[in-house]
């Protein structure tokens, strides 16, 4: 571990905490400061090894904040326990990159960060979704060339999505958000599916179908698709927000890809590996009027081969909630995470985390994903 790779707050601290990268904000590291931890935050910007984030944790830490590029495993929380350490938070809603039973079976409570993402990674997937559709990767890319001589009537005709159908794999938080907003902006109708049906996105899409019918417009409609297939078939457009684990890798594969329209638009901001890359790059490249747009690849930070010359393809580098608000927002929630566990506060039990970005936050732990499977007490007022 290079020292000069880190850098320190509140050296004065009774609790030590590592972070491997910089946060974005100064709140989490109020929140932190509170709870007397001197704080060690690594400024490399590579991607740390286990051995390094070892060697970081030393024979001394009581607690970390981890990225989703780094694989927390036995091995690192069996060293975090080793140097005293009772608190982890993930710097990211999902934690496909923890083995949470193994951070379980070392007594240490796991911590995400929830809440915050919703309606910015919605807002990439719909921005996605429309630069694919009207093809603005293609035709910055032509612009800027200088192929552009004058208009004419055929240049880069894309697809209108207004009054079209579109499909939403996974109807949690996001892909409900993501789906009202197309819904809503482009009056759409939705297809998705879920392996739990979404009753409130149901409800809320047959409200606004009667408001649109009270003021004289064709009503939207809102269908639990029974398979994949069954959706992917229908949808003119379809963005995945599904979590990723042994049944979604590579849900999205070469069959189920030819089951799609030809000239259907695929979004992706859920996690890489939920597509088989190099089937898309194939299919891509028989059917030049499909279009994709990624956020997140199978093997970060690495593309599959062929992807970046395809023209119907966009893609942006895992940026799908990258807004100040948010990501001060995801550092607030993992610091508090640490903070709460090392403070001895027990486990917030709501799905609004919002309270914890306010003035007066509630004493409490935001999000810890094995509360249960450790027995952590429960927030009451």
């Amino acid at each position: 571990m290079d020292p000069a790779n880190w850098k320190i707050h509140n050296a004065s601290g009774s609790r030590r905490v590592i972070v491997t990268k910089q946060l974005p904000g100064e709140r989490w590291l109020e929140f932190l400061t509170r709870a007397d931890c001197r704080v060690e935050i690594c400024t490399a910007t590579d991607v740390l090894t286990v051995d390094e984030i070892k060697a970081a944790m030393g024979q001394h830490c009581d607690g970390a904040i981890g990225q989703l590029t780094e694989n927390w495993g036995d091995a690192l929380f069996a060293a975090l326990k080793a140097a005293g350490g009772t608190a982890y938070s993930n710097y990211a809603v999902g934690y496909n990159n923890i083995d949470v039973d193994a951070a379980t079976r070392h007594g240490i409570p796991v911590g995400n960060t929830p809440g915050v993402l919703t309606a910015t990674t919605a807002q990439m997937a719909v921005a996605l979704t429309f630069a694919a559709a009207r093809r603005t990767g293609e035709a910055e890319r032509f612009l800027r060339a200088g192929n552009y001589n004058s208009w004419l009537p055929t240049l880069f005709l894309g697809e209108l999505l207004w009054r079209k159908t579109v499909g939403v794999i996974g109807a949690g938080r996001i892909g409900a958000a993501y789906a009202r907003m197309m819904v809503e902006g482009h009056k759409m109708n939705l297809i998705y599916y879920d392996v739990h049906r979404n009753e409130a996105l149901e409800d809320y899409i047959a409200a606004y179908a009667q408001f649109l019918k009270s003021r004289g417009e064709a009503p939207v409609t809102c269908t639990r698709a029974e398979t994949i297939e069954d959706l992917l078939q229908q949808a003119d457009c379809v963005s995945i927000h599904t979590v990723l684990d042994d049944t979604t890798r590579h849900l999205i594969n070469a069959p189920r890809l030819a089951q799609m329209k030809e000239n259907a638009v695929l979004v992706n901001t859920s996690r890489g590996p939920v597509i088989d890359e190099a089937a898309l790059v194939a299919h891509c490249r028989r059917n030049p009027s499909f279009h994709a747009g990624l956020d997140v690849f199978e093997n970060e930070p690495q593309l599959a081969p062929g992807l970046a010359e395809l023209d119907n393809v966009v893609i942006v580098p895992h940026i799908a909630s990258a807004t100040g608000w948010t990501r001060q927002g995801m550092a607030t929630l993992a610091a508090g995470n640490v903070a709460g566990i090392l403070m001895g506060y027990p486990v917030w039990n709501r799905s609004d985390i919002l309270p914890f970005l306010e003035d007066a936050p509630p004493q409490a732990a935001p999000s810890i994903v094995n509360a249960q499977a450790l027995g952590l007490p429960v927030f009451k007022d």
